[in-house]
């Protein structure tokens, strides 16, 4: 369990912040704008489930993905050290739950023929700003992983990858199964 006594510390009033590890970066360190990309993916999960009173299973489902995404900071928080005990990882049943779900939701949409506009739904619109942050979070976090001394376990970038399909999917099934989704008019306004 995690105790929060005093939310404000000072120590990063240098312009530098602890790792899980106890390790100081810079804040705008690789590492850090991974891990707080993903965060913000949450943030904006968090603002989804507010539109979402009349789904109760997606808004399961987003719930458990908002606790994964904790899981998932914390594993980039603290980097895979040879020899250190190990720490909170992402697992790969957590990214076959996604699998699941995403196949869940998927089933009962209609066919996709066309690219899809991020709109719709008021849940729709915030699932594809998520999806976006999602995808952006997926890229830090595979550009940290090609540094050099840098490690990123492989379930957290297939964790990120899964779940911007499953946020597109999530959104189009927010958008009355796809009836609602706003389609791509290629030149329609040229």
């Amino acid at each position: 369990m995690v105790t929060l006594n005093r939310i404000y510390t000072k120590t990063g009033d240098d312009g530098t912040t602890a790792l899980g590890s106890g390790e100081r970066r810079a804040k705008y360190d690789p590492r850090v704008a991974a891990y707080g990309t993903a965060d913000e993916t949450n943030a904006v999960i968090g603002v989804v489930r507010l539109h979402l009173t009349d789904a109760p299973d997606l808004d399961a489902m987003l719930g458990r993905i908002q606790n994964d995404l904790f899981d998932l900071g914390a594993d980039l928080a603290v980097p895979k050290r040879e020899g250190k005990a190990e720490r909170l990882r992402v697992a790969a049943s957590q990214v076959e739950r996604l699998e699941r779900d995403i196949d869940t939701l998927n089933a009962s949409l209609a066919p996709l023929n066309s690219f899809i506009l991020p709109g719709g739904s008021a849940a729709a619109a915030y699932l594809h700003l998520a999806r976006t942050v999602c995808r952006r979070a997926e890229r830090l976090i595979v550009e940290l992983a090609a540094r050099p001394g840098e490690k990123v376990s492989p379930p957290v970038i297939h964790y990120m990858n899964r779940l911007s399909d499953f946020l597109f999917v999530a959104a189009r099934a927010a958008n009355g199964n796809g009836a609602g989704d706003v389609l791509w008019v290629p030149g329609q306004n040229r």
